[in-house]
């Protein structure tokens, strides 16, 4: 049984997940974006980690920096590097330019990254069955986790509750976002979809 917690942080409203299985926490999209909000975090995934023997994992859905204000820090706090898609790992790497695109006054702090296929038969160890599904077209290198024992897809910037990720920022194309929502609308009506921003929906919802 999955235990999922959801936070939205910062002024994109971006929603941070941490889910729980076992001994293990994963922390999806570490967008905490000051002290307030890594204080909340902070607490309620050392609750979590307070379980005997328990292992932290941080995933990102995709390269944004909307989705990894808290990247720096989350990999200083739990000696862990960011899990993300290949594809997505030179974005991350380049965050002093998506803040200069925005027009945000801040200078990007590095942090470590892996790609997650070379930690995906850990995770799959840890987590229980569970599938990574590439869904690129709001990004190169968008994933989405999907876990069909527990009916549970976390989306990314994929797909939203009435909507879909924006593709015009670099990286974006539409033709691979239509069939990254097709391939997701071929999974099960009442799979229950957490987006990267928004409220919760399910998979018959959105393919109506």
């Amino acid at each position: 049984m999955l235990e999922i917690k959801s936070f939205v942080f910062s002024s994109f409203q971006t929603n941070t997940y941490v889910v729980s299985h076992g001994h293990h926490v994963l922390l999806i999209d570490p967008a905490c974006s000051n002290q307030y909000e890594q204080h909340q975090l902070y607490q309620y995934i050392n609750s979590q980690l307070s379980i005997v023997n328990s292992q932290l994992s941080i995933i990102a859905t995709h390269g944004h920096l909307d989705h990894l204000w808290g990247a720096n820090w989350a990999t200083e706090q739990w000696h862990t590097p960011v899990l993300m898609h290949e594809a997505d790992i030179p974005m991350a790497k380049a965050m002093q330019s998506q803040y200069e695109l925005f027009g945000i006054q801040m200078k990007a702090v590095p942090f470590e990254i892996k790609d997650i296929q070379s930690e995906i038969l850990n995770l799959k160890t840890q987590m229980g069955h569970f599938e990574l599904l590439e869904t690129p077209g709001h990004t190169r290198g968008s994933i989405s986790l999907y876990f069909p024992e527990e009916k549970t897809l976390f989306s990314g910037d994929t797909l939203f509750r009435m909507g879909y990720g924006r593709t015009d920022l670099p990286g974006g194309n539409m033709g691979q976002l239509i069939n990254s929502l097709d391939r997701l609308f071929e999974l099960p009506s009442d799979v229950r979809v957490y987006p990267g921003h928004g409220d919760p929906t399910t998979i018959g919802a959105e393919r109506r």
